[in-house]
């Protein structure tokens, strides 16, 4: 597994997406455990979650609590940065919530530390702007964690350039990583990715394949990520990643996994080297 920065820690270049592990369609415990260790199995050492994926009302941190559990119970889980995020709520009926107020995030992080069991989370970011709190309060809070311990490092997520600008300002030059959904069906991202490319901050794409209902229909949707995996002999998966990856040093994805294979299939794509013009037809397509 090729590596990357986030900060001053070295992670895998691929990262695992926990979300799939805990909201609705999710899969059993056993499964979930399985797909975790298989990740760590294949050298990620980044895993992605937040206090809010989790489906019941009554059971807010569930993804934070399983990704402790399978780290705990693998022999390579205290090399993983973990990075959760804070800021959203789901009330049990399906549907997402926002609270960015400080109040809510310094509580919710303490939960955080408490559910993932460590003195400081290592990646802690505000997971959406909130449109009932300035944007400035909400980073204001996520400095204060920084300056208190409470936090190793600072990121944001589903941000606009201007916010990206702004919440380096706030964080005194501290911000290291920008969470923004990125795939070959949503790319307006990309002044995001390209700032961040400037500043040496980590782009981490979410959603990198598509989401969970759409992954799987890759290759079909965008026929030259197909053609090109054919190629290769590979998943039209791996060759998304991989392309993500070329884009630039600063792009860590992090695929959504719930079952072994998928996250094993995803990590190889540490190892796969598009020619220039197997990416400009990538880029194109």
């Amino acid at each position: 597994m090729h590596t990357r920065r986030i900060g001053d820690v070295e992670v895998s270049a691929i990262g695992l997406g926990a979300m799939p592990m805990s909201i609705e369609g999710r899969p059993d415990e056993a499964r979930s455990l399985a797909t975790v260790h298989a990740a760590l199995d294949t050298g990620v050492t980044l895993i992605d979650t937040a206090d809010a994926y989790h489906r019941d009302a009554d059971e807010v941190g569930h993804n934070e609590t399983l990704i402790a559990k399978a780290l705990a119970t693998h022999d390579r889980g205290k090399d993983v940065l973990v990075a959760t995020k804070g800021g959203h709520r789901r009330p049990g009926d399906g549907s997402w919530t926002l609270d960015g107020s400080p109040a809510h995030l310094k509580a919710a992080c303490e939960e955080s530390l408490r559910r993932l069991g460590v003195e400081a989370i290592g990646l802690y970011q505000f997971h959406r702007p909130d449109p009932g709190v300035p944007y400035e309060e909400s980073v204001g809070a996520i400095r204060d964690l920084l300056d208190e311990g409470k936090i190793r490092m600072a990121g944001i997520s589903n941000a606009n350039p201007d916010q990206i600008r702004l919440a380096g300002d706030i964080l005194g030059g501290r911000l290291v990583s920008v969470q923004n959904q990125f795939s070959p069906a949503f790319r307006s991202s990309e002044p995001e990715l390209r700032l961040c490319d400037e500043l040496g901050i980590a782009f981490l794409p979410w959603s990198p394949l598509g989401g969970i209902s759409r992954a799987g229909e890759l290759g079909s949707a965008h026929a030259p990520f197909a053609t090109i995996a054919a190629a290769h002999g590979v998943s039209p998966q791996r060759v998304c990643l991989a392309w993500m990856l070329a884009k630039s040093p600063v792009v860590v994805p992090i695929p959504g996994a719930s079952r072994p294979e998928t996250i094993r299939d995803s990590a190889a794509a540490s190892d796969l080297v598009l020619t220039a013009e197997e990416l400009a037809e990538l880029d194109a397509a």
